[in-house]
């Protein structure tokens, strides 16, 4: 017996010319397909290629992340990582090896160690914020990449300030910043684009970065293991006291990709949810009134399980995350045996996209979806086939309540001790920044003390 194959209808279009607009036009690209062809559409550049499959509707979502997972392979749609995270990162793995890395790295992002690390963020975020001058623009995502850069030494890595926090600091800053300029993110994507003519060149650059902080890495690990009977609390010592079922630990390689991963993936995007945050608190008055007055109702220096809590505050945290997801899609799931999703029978080789910022400008599920409202998540929950900027299924980010937790301290601390406004008020769009899209990069704000509204509940 035969099996009939049924793609959703799509767009015949020259790889070439979809790659530069995908690059070029992240929202754009996505936006113009789903106004001509529906919220389900096939994409293919030749007959053979293999089918790119979107999906956004929750009903298809909730069957591609409820799936055996075995049915999909993954790491091979992250392959364009591996020469950063290196071969042993559990993006880039399947089956029962991509389970177990999940299972040894999600506790210290949960619950009481994950809250431990707040006063650390609370910290880094008065030390960097602290070095702006009143009334002189400065570039709001480069603090906020501070930020998150520190925090990540600190509450992953383990390091305290000093020669060896600053050297790794300044060689990842560097790296991630080059690798996300408008030039290199074309390289995620094109291959010939990934050759090394030596150091003077951009991929040698690159290279040569790499290599610094691979050293750099190696070299804390075996200074780690010495001091193995230390008590101490970091990610990277949790990581290190866990165990398999076999009762072995991590090897200093897959110690090293791991890390890469954890930094990639909650460095540059945290960042970027933070400065989409603050410009639309400063973009739209109603909605920093809004979150100055509940910040008001906590106080300075609040305990940081109050404000975790506070719920306008969550509510401009999701809404920030759902108007522009930072990942705009989901992992890519590459069909290993025929699948049926909502009706479509995709045979093996068949690219599947969960579309995420699709998925959060479904009009039927967001009301006036392109503007900014917070009061929709105080009104209802999402399921997490409407609302998934962390991705879902067996893939769903394993540093999402992190990621939330960081962002709220963040705001809170910042905002309890300075206003920050946009030099130029103008509406501003995403782009692409290597594999996500980010608000532009020379968005100025500028600081001045926070004026104290009057002690009243939030206007929610």
């Amino acid at each position: 017996m035969t099996t009939t194959y049924n793609l959703p209808d799509g767009p015949q279009i020259p790889r070439w010319l979809r790659m530069i607009k995908f690059i070029s036009q992240p929202v754009k690209y996505v936006d113009d397909f789903a106004k001509i062809y529906g919220d389900t559409f096939t994409i293919k550049s030749s007959r053979s290629d293999n089918a790119l499959v979107y999906f956004s509707k929750p009903e298809a979502l909730e069957q591609i992340f409820t799936a055996d997972p075995s049915g999909f392979e993954v790491g091979r749609g992250n392959i364009g990582l591996r020469f950063l995270l290196g071969d042993r990162s559990f993006m880039l793995t399947d089956g029962d090896r991509h389970q177990r890395q999940r299972q040894l790295l999600a506790p210290p992002f949960h619950g009481e160690r994950m809250r431990a690390y707040g006063e650390d963020i609370r910290k880094i975020t008065q030390q960097v914020s602290h070095e702006w001058q009143i009334g002189k623009p400065f570039k709001i995502r480069e603090s906020m990449q501070e930020i998150t850069l520190r925090v990540i030494l600190r509450v992953v890595f383990g390091l305290e300030e000093g020669e060896r926090f600053e050297e790794l600091r300044r060689s990842l800053s560097d790296l991630l910043e080059f690798m996300t300029s408008p030039l290199m993110s074309s390289a995620f994507f094109f291959n010939f684009m990934q050759k090394d003519f030596g150091t003077w060149s951009p991929w040698g650059w690159i290279l040569e970065q790499r290599r610094k902080i691979d050293e750099l890495i190696y070299t804390l690990l075996r200074e780690r293991r010495a001091q193995s009977h230390q008590n101490r609390q970091d990610i990277l010592s949790l990581m290190m006291a866990a165990r398999y079922d076999d009762g072995q630990g991590m090897s200093d390689e897959e110690l090293h990709d791991e890390l890469m991963t954890l930094l990639v993936a909650g460095h540059e995007t945290t960042a970027s949810a933070l400065t989409w945050a603050f410009y639309w608190i400063d973009y739209l008055p109603e909605v920093r009134e809004k979150l100055l007055r509940e910040l008001n109702t906590v106080g300075v220096n609040a305990d940081l399980s109050t404000i975790a809590k506070l719920p306008y505050l969550t509510a401009v945290c999701q809404e920030t995350l759902r108007i522009y997801p930072i990942a705009m899609t989901a992992f890519l799931r590459i069909v290993k045996t025929p699948i049926e999703i909502e009706g479509y029978k995709l045979p093996k080789g068949t690219a599947i996209i969960p579309s995420i910022y699709l998925a959060h400008h479904r009009e039927e599920v967001y009301p006036q979806s392109k503007q900014f409202k917070p009061e929709r998540f105080l009104q209802r929950q999402y399921s997490p086939y409407e609302y998934l900027p962390f991705g879902g299924g067996n893939r769903r980010c394993i540093g999402m309540a992190f990621a939330q937790y960081e962002m709220k301290i963040v705001l809170a601390t910042i905002l309890s001790e300075f206003q920050v406004s946009l030099v130029n008020k103008r509406p501003v769009r995403p782009v692409r920044r290597g594999l996500t899209i980010a608000a532009p990069t020379g968005m100025w704000m500028i600081p001045s003390p926070q004026v104290k509204l009057a002690n009243t509940p939030a206007l929610v």
